[in-house]
């Protein structure tokens, strides 16, 4: 399993973000840059984000939802066209084990977050 997990439920449907676009990227001096991107599966999970040897850094990173091509395929509107979720792996709780899951509660007029196990 990656190191990096998410799993996205549409609580307006009651079952998961079948389809959602997702991009994550890790903070640079210089901006964002892109380090893996997937599509979550019928689950509404991306397991699979890097392959289980892939050891991120300390560091800042940025999780991108595409919640509008999600509501879109799914012939709705939603009020915000994507979710961002910046999360922080720092040296107090980081190691070559670590795992971090980042789940997203969503429906078209509002999204929750929390750190997962």
């Amino acid at each position: 399993m990656s190191q990096i997990t998410t799993h996205v439920l549409d609580t307006t449907r009651g079952k998961p973000a079948h389809n959602l676009p997702i991009i994550l990227f890790g903070q640079t001096k210089d901006g964002w840059q892109e380090l893996a991107s997937g599509m979550t599966n019928s689950d509404g999970r991306i397991a699979d984000l890097f392959t289980k040897d892939v050891v991120l850094p300390v560091g800042i990173y940025r999780m991108r939802f595409d919640t509008k091509a999600y509501f879109e395929a799914n012939k709705e509107t939603g009020f915000y066209p994507f979710v961002d979720i910046v999360f922080e792996l720092n040296e107090s709780s980081h190691n070559s084990k670590s795992h971090y899951h980042i789940p997203l509660l969503l429906s078209a007029y509002g999204y929750s977050t929390y750190r997962g196990s």
